[in-house]
């Protein structure tokens, strides 16, 4: 063989190098084997898991738990006007100093109804007694209830509520126009990823509860079947999302697994308030066991955000790093990743705790006026739900991270450099 020979050659002559070495290694194709074997059970499992719970019997109607609607409507109305009478006073009234007076002034709104069968029909209701004129000026959409006449009753008309969807339309599609000029097809495809997540919530996991199927089975299925999705459509097939989603899985498994072990240690019977009660009520024989069914399912659905968005940040963490020193060790890897995750932990924690914070605000502020014991407070049931719900989600969190980091370190490592592009596309194989 000539010199001109061997030089073109691809393989070096035996005891000889040709050129520096190379970084490629073999254990590349077989981790990104491991993980595609790992998650593919796992999702397969969620999917038979799915197909077994799904719900086949219909949601209890008010009727079937003894709460008729006697046919009442609700329909769309525009307001006209508005005056100030005199009206007998109720317990909503309540002075500072705990008397009632005997009249107040309420507000009576004039509207003409815009929808359904008696549109055209000019009414009057009375508005809720925080409502001023200012509120509801002429030409403000409402939501009003209608009664038929029965039993020699007639008609009647009640306030509802304001009309929304204009408002919350004009916000929902600022949002997508903003998403998509900034995220451009990521974006897009990150909302796609969110519809499809409150399809399987809406269609499987809500009648599952109130059918009385396993809240942590529910949970756990519809959670890994929306968490593939989401990350998959976000963030493109990849070895690095995959890695992530290894990690969300767990961190599903282990918040869902801590949520049962709180509810139970702590007698949580996801019964706390009015509105439980009242569903407890509409749920007929299930009600009790759907509740509960409803906590578990919160604490999990409640992780999936935060969990989503540490897995991927310290996946993608891991392999900027490993695109950054080609030479660095898994080991190096993890102790970088980690710094990061060090700090995410940080500002997750304080994310979490006070956006409940912020949710529970009303109540709290009940709890300030009422000078209850805070101890008492925060052991009560409605509070120690939160509590239970915040704790199981970030330690399920907290542990998510460094098992995440390692596995991406591994399979960062066993990656060559350069298939490392900077959107993690690399193949599974």
């Amino acid at each position: 063989m000539s010199t001109s020979d061997l030089a073109q050659s691809p393989v070096p002559p035996t005891g000889h190098r040709a050129g520096p070495p190379s970084n490629r290694s073999p254990r590349g194709p077989r981790a990104g084997r491991v993980v595609a074997f790992v998650i593919g059970p796992l999702v397969l499992a969620a999917v038979v898991g799915m197909v077994l719970t799904w719900p086949h019997t219909t949601a209890p109607s008010m009727q079937a738990a003894g709460l008729g609607d006697d046919g009442v409507t609700y329909v769309a109305a525009t307001v006209t006007g508005t005056h100030q009478e005199q009206c007998d006073a109720t317990i909503e009234d309540r002075l500072p100093d705990g008397t009632e007076p005997d009249k107040v002034e309420c507000l009576k709104v004039l509207a003409t109804v815009t929808s359904g069968p008696q549109r055209g029909t000019d009414i009057e209701v009375w508005a809720t007694a925080t409502t001023t004129p200012a509120d509801v000026p002429a030409g403000t959409r409402i939501i009003v209830q209608h009664y038929p006449a029965a039993d020699g009753s007639p008609e009647t008309w009640a306030w509802s509520d304001y009309a929304r969807t204009v408002p919350l339309a004009t916000f929902a599609l600022a949002f997508v126009l903003l998403v998509a000029l900034v995220a451009r097809w990521r974006g897009l495809l990150a909302i796609l990823g969110l519809v499809i997540a409150f399809v399987v919530i809406w269609l499987y996991i809500l009648p599952g509860l109130i059918a009385g199927e396993n809240a942590v089975v529910l949970a756990l299925c519809g959670s890994a079947v929306i968490m593939v999705v989401v990350l998959y459509l976000a963030h493109g097939f990849s070895l690095r999302t995959s890695t992530a989603l290894l990690g969300t899985l767990t961190g599903l498994v282990l918040i869902g697994g801590l949520g049962a072990l709180g509810a139970h240690a702590a007698h949580l019977s996801g019964v706390a308030s009015e509105d439980d009660f009242r569903l407890a009520s509409l749920l007929g024989d299930n009600g009790a066991g759907a509740l509960r069914g409803v906590f578990l399912c919160g604490v999990v659905l409640a992780g999936l955000g935060v969990l989503n968005d540490v897995t991927v940040t310290q996946a993608s963490a891991v392999w900027e790093l490993r695109r950054a020193d080609p030479t660095v060790s898994w080991r190096g890897l993890f102790d970088g990743g980690m710094r990061i995750g060090r700090d995410h932990i940080a500002s997750t924690i304080y994310t979490i705790a006070f956006a409940y914070a912020g949710a529970s605000l009303p109540v709290l502020l009940l709890l300030q006026i009422y000078g209850l014991p805070l101890a008492q407070t925060l052991t009560g049931g409605q509070f120690a739900q939160e509590i239970v719900r915040t704790l199981a989600g970030s330690i399920g969190l907290v542990l998510a991270i460094p098992f995440t980091t390692m596995i991406a370190a591994v399979v960062a490592r066993s990656r060559p450099a350069e298939t490392l592009t900077t959107s993690g596309h690399s193949h599974l194989h």
